[in-house]
C-alpha cells in the first residue's frame, strides 16, 4: 500500500520560506486550537497529532533538510515500494559526510507511515517479539526571576507560570537560596521538557537577577554602603544607627573621624555557602551644615579662630608642599 505524502508546510499553514521562529509560533497556535484538554473527538486528534509532527520535522533543520531534499524523489521513491525501516529501507542523509542513516533504532512515536518511513519506524527495533523505543532525554530550558537584595539576604520564594510549546500553562513553586547572587543559575531538575520512550525529563534552569538597592552596594559575601554623619559628629564623636539587611545597629563614630574613612561591622554582610556571613564596610561622609544662622556663624569663626593658632590648616595642607 502506498505511503501517503505529508505536506508539512501546509499542516502548519507556513511557506517554505518560514523561518524555525514563524514554525515555532504557528505550531503553539495549532497546538492550543487542537489540544485534546481543549477539544474532544477523533477530528481533533488526528489534527493534533498532525501539528505535532509537522513541528517535529520543521523545527528541527536536519530533519527538515532531509524532508525538502526527498520531496522532487517522493513519487519515485514511492513507486520503488518505500516502507518502514522495519522492512528493510534506510534513508542515508548525504549531507553529513559519510552520510547518515536513520532506520529500525529511530525514537519516535504515534507519528504517521511517512513520518515513520523517511525517519524510521516508530516501533524501534524488536527483542523478544516485542518493540522498544529507544529512549531520548528530554531538553533543558532557562528561565529568569528578579528579586531585591533583602530577599537574596534572607532567601525567597516565587510562583512561575510557564509555559510549554503547545501553549499549555504549567505552574511552579520555587525557593530561592539565602546568599544567591546575580546571574547565579538554580537548577530545577526534571522540570525541563518530558523525555521520550521513558526518557528521563530535562531540567530546568532559573538564572536570578538581584535588582540593585539604594544603600547596599555587594562586594562577593560582603556589603559596602556611605554612611552620612554631622559634621559635629566627626569632630567629637557619636553613637549613630547604620542600617543592615537584618535591621538596625548601633556604630560608635570615633573622635576626629575623617570624611572617607571605612569601619567594618563584621558578619553583617550576605550570608556566605561555608556559613556564616560577610562584612558591612560602611564609608563615613561628612555633610557639612547648611542654612547657618549668624550665631552659628561666629561659633564656627571663633572655633577656627583657635584652631588656627596651633597651625591647623596648615597641617591639613601640608601634603601639598
Amino acid at each position: 500500500m502506498p505511503v501517503e505524502y505529508k505536506d508539512y508546510y501546509k499542516v502548519l499553514g507556513v511557506p517554505k520560506t518560514a523561518t524555525t521562529a514563524d514554525v515555532k509560533k504557528a505550531y503553539r497556535k495549532l497546538a492550543r486550537q487542537y489540544h485534546p484538554d481543549l477539544n474532544k473527538g477523533p477530528e481533533a486528534e488526528r489534527r493534533f497529532k498532525e501539528v505535532n509532527e509537522a513541528h517535529e520535522v520543521l523545527s528541527d533543520p536536519e530533519k527538515r533538510r532531509r524532508y525538502e531534499e526527498l520531496g522532487p524523489q517522493w513519487e519515485t521513491f514511492q513507486r520503488g515500494g518505500g516502507q518502514g525501516a522495519g522492512g528493510g529501507f534506510q534513508w542515508v542523509y548525504t549531507g553529513a559526510p559519510g552520510g547518515r542513516t536513520f532506520g529500525a533504532d529511530a525514537d519516535f512515536t504515534d507519528f504517521s507511515d511517512f513520518f515513520r518511513t523517511l525517519f524510521g519506524d516508530a516501533a524501534g527495533a524488536r527483542t523478544n517479539g516485542r518493540s522498544r523505543t529507544r529512549q531520548r532525554p528530554g531538553e533543558s530550558h532557562e528561565a529568569s526571576v528578579e528579586i531585591g537584595l533583602i530577599e537574596a539576604y534572607r532567601g525567597a520564594e516565587r510562583k512561575l507560570e510557564l509555559r510549554r510549546e503547545d501553549g499549555t500553562p504549567r505552574r511552579l513553586d520555587v525557593k530561592i537560596p539565602a546568599g544567591v547572587r546575580d546571574g547565579q543559575r538554580i537548577r530545577l531538575a526534571g522540570q525541563g521538557t518530558p523525555g521520550v520512550g521513558g526518557g528521563p525529563p530535562g531540567d530546568l534552569y532559573l538564572r536570578v537577577q538581584v535588582r540593585p538597592h539604594p544603600f547596599f552596594v555587594r562586594d562577593g559575601d560582603d556589603l559596602r554602603a556611605e554612611l552620612p554623619v554631622a559634621l559635629h559628629e566627626a569632630l567629637v564623636g557619636a553613637e549613630v544607627t547604620v542600617p543592615t539587611p537584618k535591621g538596625r545597629v548601633s556604630l560608635k563614630i570615633p573622635p576626629e573621624t575623617q570624611n572617607g574613612r571605612t569601619i567594618r561591622l563584621a558578619a553583617q554582610g550576605m550570608p556566605r555557602r561555608s556559613g556564616g556571613h560577610g562584612d558591612l564596610y560602611v564609608t563615613v561622609k561628612v555633610v557639612l551644615p547648611q542654612r547657618l544662622t549668624e550665631t552659628e556663624r561666629d561659633l564656627v569663626r571663633r572655633l577656627g579662630g583657635e584652631l588656627a593658632k596651633r597651625g591647623a590648616g596648615d597641617e591639613v595642607r601640608s601634603h601639598l608642599l
